[in-house]
Parts: structure tokens; C-alpha cells; sequence
């Protein structure tokens, strides 16, 4: 038998072990944030399960009522001996005080839509909490923390952040690169459509492209006030696309139409979130560049010219009646695929900046800790950089560039846009560059960026010398970087101001 000095001894070894473990138990609770609403919860169902009433426990830890309420209510943080006196009280270890799961399907309901009412989401509703109780009928419970929840995810994945978007677009680009930017679902969905419409050769006109809207349903609108926010409108309703007469918008009238309508074809719906909202764009976009240069015609035309060594940008521009920026994004669709040719492509603004790029190749891109490539800086030694500095507009520029993963030939052009100029290059590793008008350039440049900032990062050690600490420059603020994407299902548009345009152009008609 064991003595009276073992029990005792036993026992205050248990009391100590208890007393570690609350310890323990308090800490992890407060390096993980102290949920004082779950734990509120817990103490009111172990109390209820103990059949004791609110009077009644707060009389054995020596406290008003009103206190222990708070407690139960997540508004108060209890000190380290009043959970000690709690445990006791309820007859309870002090794991069953801080367990990981609620302790009942209600609790963890009652938890979550206390949570929610109390955060920033809700409060910016203006909307009036809901008294939570035992009288609250479950179904009820249910309903509003499966709303709330909704709305939440909603709001958050509508208003994306500079972030989000980054990783949006990094991700689109990892899709595009296992693909070789070739989407041959909707090569074949454009084919369909100039089979239906007999186009077979030449560039796609706008009679034509007219011909294409008239054959999926759609009138046509040319109007003067579309709203600023967008290039098309479409009223699904009355099956009508508004488009702008006005000359002042930088793109062409008929790639417009054909990304409307790429939504219609494709079977887009509202987008979730700014990533859907990015793909389908990227391929609408595609879309219309499979209509406007037809697979068929414009693989043969490259092969073509492949054949005489003679591939180059332009004339797969002047060929289709395009822009060169939609002359390159459609090489790189079909060099890999068709003529066995990886490539890059950049759109790089005069101040270095990256806007867009694709590339499967293994060319490397300067990128952020997240792998986004847009909003870095391209080396001064790059062909997209170097373009800007040649005298002769007219013609395209070549050059080769030695970096830390290969040589590659790359060729240029400038364009100007509302927001600045920028330069459109195409480039290639060295192996496929005797296929290209302009592989006998001699400029040559060499790059360690972006593996080494004093390539071009770091400004030349004697000019450093010179005038480091003397300078004081006023930097040029890009405030559009520090706020967060626009809200809504397509980000920057006025929802409003699209129906009222809409309201008013129905009654016209």
C-alpha cells in the first residue's frame, strides 16, 4: 500500500506537472495568437456540460458574473491562475481548456461568425451585428456564417493586390511556357469560324470580321461616348457590341470586336478573381490573333520564309495588316510548335522597365523573390534596351547578346504609346538565329545581369567615386504600385457607368 507522504507526494507531483503543462498550454496559446473567442466558447460549453450556471462558476473562481461573462464572450484574457481555478472548477485537464478543435459543430459555428462580425470585412459593411446565443436557431447560425463567408471571399478575391496580381501573371506565364504558347483549342474554334465565314487567304477585313459577329448573332454599334473604362461593350441581352468611332484609342477596331466575341466563343463567365480575369484576356487576345492571322496561312508564310532564311517580324506584320506587337506575340504562338523554334518576347518601356515577357528558351529574365518578371529592370546591355539608342527608326534593329546562359539574337523595334515609348524584340538562342533576316548584324553586346548587379546595376566605380553623396535625385513616384488592383469582376471598369451607358443606348434602339 502507499503511504500517506507517497500520495501526498503524487499528488503535488501532479499538481506541478499540471501546472507545466498550463504553462505550456498559455504560451503556445499566446505564440499563436491567444483565439480568445474559441476559448470563451470552450469555457461556456465545458460550464453547460457541467450543468453549472454562470452565477454558480463565477462564485467558485471568486469573480462577478459579469467578468466571467466577458471571458465567455472572447472580450477578456484571463490571467494564468484564474485558467488554473477554471480547470478545477470544471473538473477538466488543461488540454480540454486549450483544444485545437471546438467542441461542437455549434461552437465552431458561433466562433466563426464572431470572428467575422468582429473584422474589418464586416465592420466596413456598416451592417448590425447578430446577438449570438443559445437561443439562436441553428439553421439561422448556419445561414448567416455560410453568408458572411461568402462575402468575404468575394470581396477578397475581387479586390486583388499589386501582389496577387504578380503572381497571377507568373503563374499564366509558367502555363504558357509548358505549352510553347500554343493553344490548339482555340486555333481550331477560330478555324471554325472563318470556314463558316469562307475566309481562306489574305488579311481578315473588317467586312469580314463584321461577318464573323453577324454569324455568332451580333449587331454591331460604332458610338462616341463609350465609357472610359473600356474598349467594347457587349450587351448580351439585345446581342449588340458597342465599339468606339472616336481616333484617339491605340488599338485596332477589329482585334476589339474578335476579343468580344472570343468571350462569347470561348464560354467565359464573370470572372472570380484577377487570375481568371488575366486568362481570359490572354486568350480572347489569343483568339483574335488566330482570326486575324490564320494558323494555316501564317505557318506557311513562316515556313516560307524559314526556307530562305528570311524570317522577320515585319513582314508577318505588313503580310496580315497587324501591329508588330501582334505580329510577335503570334510568332511566338507558332515557332515552337510549327517551325521547331523556341523564343522570347519582351515589351520593355524607354525607362528599362519590363512590362511584358514570354519566353521558352531559357532566357534569364530578371525576377523578384516570387518569380514575377513585370515591373524589373532589363539590362542596358540587351537588345531591348540597346534599340533605343539607334538613330534609324525605320527599320528593325539586330543584335547579339552574350549572357551567363548563352548567346542570343534578338530583334527590335520602337513604338510610341500614350504612356511613353517602348521597344517590341523578339529574340532566339544562337542555334536558331541563321533562320532570321538580320543574323549577319555585327552589333554584339555582352550581359552579366542579372547574376551580377555591376553589369549595369551599379554605376561605374570611378563615376561612383566622383559624385556618391553628391547626388539627390527626385524620384519619379509610380503611386499605382503601393495601391491595390482595381475592384470588381474586371478590374479598373465602372460597373455603373456600363449599365447606365447600356440603359441609355436600349432606349435608342
Amino acid at each position: 500500500m502507499r503511504t500517506a507522504r507517497e500520495t501526498s507526494s503524487s499528488r503535488e507531483s501532479s499538481r506541478r506537472t499540471q501546472l507545466r503543462s498550463l504553462e505550456r498550454a498559455s504560451v503556445d496559446a499566446q505564440d499563436e495568437g491567444f483565439d480568445l473567442i474559441a476559448l470563451g466558447r470552450r469555457v461556456r460549453h465545458l460550464r453547460k456540460q457541467a450543468g453549472m450556471t454562470l452565477d454558480a462558476l463565477a462564485e467558485a473562481l471568486g469573480t462577478a458574473p459579469s467578468q466571467l461573462s466577458l471571458l465567455e464572450n472572447g472580450r477578456r484574457e484571463p490571467k494564468l491562475s484564474q485558467l488554473q481555478q477554471l480547470a478545477k472548477a470544471l473538473e477538466v485537464s488543461f488540454d480540454d481548456l486549450f483544444g485545437a478543435e471546438p467542441p461542437s459543430k455549434r461552437a465552431a459555428l458561433e466562433i466563426e461568425l464572431e470572428k467575422t462580425q468582429r473584422g474589418p470585412l464586416y465592420a466596413a459593411l456598416n451592417l448590425p451585428s447578430v446577438r449570438i446565443s443559445s437561443r439562436l436557431p441553428m439553421d439561422v447560425l448556419e445561414s448567416l456564417v455560410a453568408l458572411q463567408g461568402e462575402l468575404r471571399r468575394r470581396l477578397e478575391e475581387q479586390a486583388a493586390t499589386p501582389e496577387e496580381a504578380r503572381r497571377a501573371n507568373t503563374e499564366l506565364r509558367e502555363e504558357m511556357r509548358a505549352k510553347n504558347n500554343y493553344y490548339p483549342e482555340i486555333e481550331a474554334a477560330a478555324q471554325e469560324l472563318l470556314d463558316a465565314v469562307d475566309h481562306r487567304e489574305g488579311p481578315l477585313s473588317h467586312h469580314v470580321a463584321a461577318d464573323i459577329a453577324a454569324h455568332l448573332g451580333f449587331s454591331l454599334r460604332f458610338v462616341k461616348n463609350l465609357p472610359e473604362s473600356t474598349r467594347s461593350v457587349t450587351d448580351q441581352k439585345n446581342r449588340i457590341i458597342y465599339l468606339t468611332q472616336g481616333t484617339s484609342r491605340q488599338w485596332d477596331a477589329r482585334s476589339v470586336l474578335l476579343q468580344a466575341l472570343g468571350h462569347q466563343v470561348l464560354g467565359h463567365t464573370e470572372p472570380d478573381d484577377y487570375s481568371e480575369f488575366l486568362r481570359q484576356r490572354v486568350y480572347t487576345n489569343y483568339f483574335a490573333a488566330s482570326l486575324l492571322m490564320p494558323q494555316a496561312t501564317t505557318v506557311r508564310f513562316l515556313k516560307e520564309s524559314k526556307a530562305r532564311k528570311e524570317i522577320a517580324i515585319e513582314d508577318l506584320r505588313d503580310a496580315f495588316a497587324v501591329s508588330y506587337e501582334s505580329a510577335a506575340h503570334r510568332f511566338t504562338n507558332l515557332a515552337t510548335e510549327h517551325l521547331g523554334i523556341t523564343c522570347h518576347f519582351q515589351k520593355v518601356h524607354e525607362s528599362g522597365i519590363l512590362h511584358k515577357a514570354y519566353e521558352n528558351d531559357g532566357v534569364n529574365f530578371p525576377a523578384d523573390h516570387s518569380g514575377a518578371i513585370e515591373g524589373q529592370t532589363i539590362c542596358r546591355q540587351w537588345t531591348s534596351r540597346q534599340v533605343f539608342e539607334v538613330d534609324d527608326k525605320f527599320r528593325s534593329f539586330h543584335q547579339y547578346t552574350d549572357t551567363t546562359v548563352g548567346t542570343f539574337w534578338c530583334t527590335a523595334r520602337t513604338e510610341a504609346h500614350s504612356s511613353g515609348l517602348y521597344s517590341l524584340s523578339i529574340g532566339v538562342p544562337f542555334e536558331h538565329v541563321k533562320w532570321f533576316r538580320g543574323s549577319d548584324t555585327t552589333s554584339r553586346s555582352s550581359s552579366r545581369c542579372p547574376d551580377d548587379p555591376t553589369c549595369c546595376r551599379q554605376p561605374p566605380a570611378a563615376l561612383a567615386a566622383r559624385w556618391e553623396g553628391q547626388a539627390w535625385p527626385a524620384a519619379r513616384a509610380n503611386s499605382h504600385l503601393l495601391a491595390a488592383m482595381p475592384q470588381g469582376a474586371f478590374p479598373g471598369v465602372d460597373t455603373t457607368e456600363v449599365y447606365e451607358f447600356l440603359e441609355r443606348h436600349s432606349r435608342q434602339d
